[in-house]
């Protein structure tokens, strides 16, 4: 196969949602495509929640996955966001003309998207951890921890923040960096709350940032991201133990004018969802080089903070699907990068700046209460649905810009 040729197979590095869903999008374009997984076993039951926003939904929409989201999701029609007096500080939702994003739990978007790529005929591989790639003229080579090997004519890495695939294609990649901010959460099946008729509320706690949703049926979700100046692993912050980390998450939240303590201390320590440092990702300079490309959070990790992490790597994944089934795949590579980099990093851009008004300590929270009423009033909702009124169109000709 020369560099003029277009891919034919495809070997997609990474079982968690942006893999199984480039996969579907790879074979909807005419291109064989499996699913490599590092870890043994399926990741049913792992994970805290997620918005899924309505270009996320609109990019699954393309291959016809969006009905996926719906059917597991809770509608968040709007954001509001409160100081720790309790204050109303603003609120914000995409335009009407939108769909609303989508509450859903990891674990049920992760199977519903599983067993759709299986409905599918998609292959899905575990106990696959990449260890090298072997890259020719003719093909790419994935080698494997357990021995085995996988040819194809490309690809792609779907696996993550800690991607293996990055320093393959640039071995002086960057790599994640602490945030400062430790995260948690939980899924309360009695909160004791009235509904928040579809509001997700975002609290800026005196200690901590706070966020939580009721639900009509009484159940809520909440999370917090606690500010600890030292670095810390996951591994590290589970070993804390959930108990201990309770008792902290209390303590942060004892002077806050919000339904924070009340939920927390609603929650069984059992429940408690111990997700870990929140992790910054550098710009990624290189996403692709010769057969190898890369997707999702490996390429551009938006914070969570952004609520566009999982939605602007499902747009990638089909993006890049839609360049390889028009273009040869080096043109496809170069110009499936033309196409998202200017829109991911806008948003990773401002993901970040809300992480900054979530560690901001006495003085800076006097002015961004101040402040952020009068600065909400003047902007126009317009000016911000370029996040949310993203489309792609499926049977649009990719073409390289000149």
């Amino acid at each position: 196969m020369t560099r003029t040729s277009r891919a034919r197979t495809a070997l997609v590095i990474g079982g968690g949602v942006a893999g199984p869903v480039a996969a579907m999008a790879l074979r909807q374009a005419g291109i064989e495509a499996a699913v490599y997984e590092a870890y043994d076993s399926t990741a049913d039951g792992a994970g805290g929640g997620m918005t899924i926003a309505p270009n996320g939904q609109n990019a699954l929409d393309a291959i016809g996955a969006g009905d996926l989201v719906r059917a597991v999701g809770t509608p968040v029609t709007a954001m509001g966001l409160r100081s720790w007096t309790g204050k109303h500080l603003a609120q914000f939702a995409p335009p009407s003309r939108l769909p609303s994003m989508q509450f859903v739990w990891r674990a049920n978007l992760y199977r519903a998207i599983y067993d759709e790529a299986e409905r599918r005929s998609v292959p899905i591989h575990h106990g696959k951890r990449l260890t090298d790639v072997t890259d020719t003229d003719s093909g790419v080579t994935a080698h494997f921890a357990d021995g085995t090997q996988a040819d194809a004519d490309i690809l792609i890495g779907a696996d993550g923040i800690r991607s293996t695939v990055r320093p393959l294609i640039d071995p002086a990649a960057p790599q994640p960096n602490y945030a400062g901010l430790v995260c948690f959460g939980a899924r309360l099946h009695r909160s004791g709350l009235p509904s928040t008729n579809g509001v997700m509320y975002l609290c800026f706690g005196k200690r901590a940032f706070f966020g939580y949703q009721v639900f009509d049926d009484a159940s809520a979700v909440w999370f917090v991201n606690l500010p600890h100046v030292l670095p810390m692993t996951g591994a590290e912050a589970a070993a804390v133990g959930a108990n201990e980390w309770m008792r902290t998450l209390k303590a942060a939240f004892t002077d806050d004018r919000t339904p924070a303590l009340d939920m927390i201390s609603r929650t069984d320590p059992d429940q408690l969802l111990i997700t870990g440092p929140m992790e910054n990702m550098p710009r990624v300079p290189t996403w692709t080089r010769s057969r190898m490309a890369l997707i999702g959070d490996a390429a551009h990790a938006a914070s969570s903070s952004s609520g566009q992490g999982a939605s602007i790597a499902v747009e990638s994944a089909v993006e890049l699907a839609r360049c390889l089934r028009d273009l040869p795949y080096d043109q496809a590579f170069s110009t499936y990068e033309q196409l998202r980099r200017p829109r991911v990093e806008r948003i990773i851009k401002l993901g970040a700046r809300t992480n900054s008004n979530k560690t901001a300590g006495p003085v800076g929270r006097a002015l961004r209460d101040l402040v952020m009423p009068a600065a909400m009033k003047l902007i126009n909702p317009e000016k911000t649905a370029w996040q949310f009124d993203h489309h792609i169109d499926w049977n649009a000709q990719a073409a390289p810009r000149t």
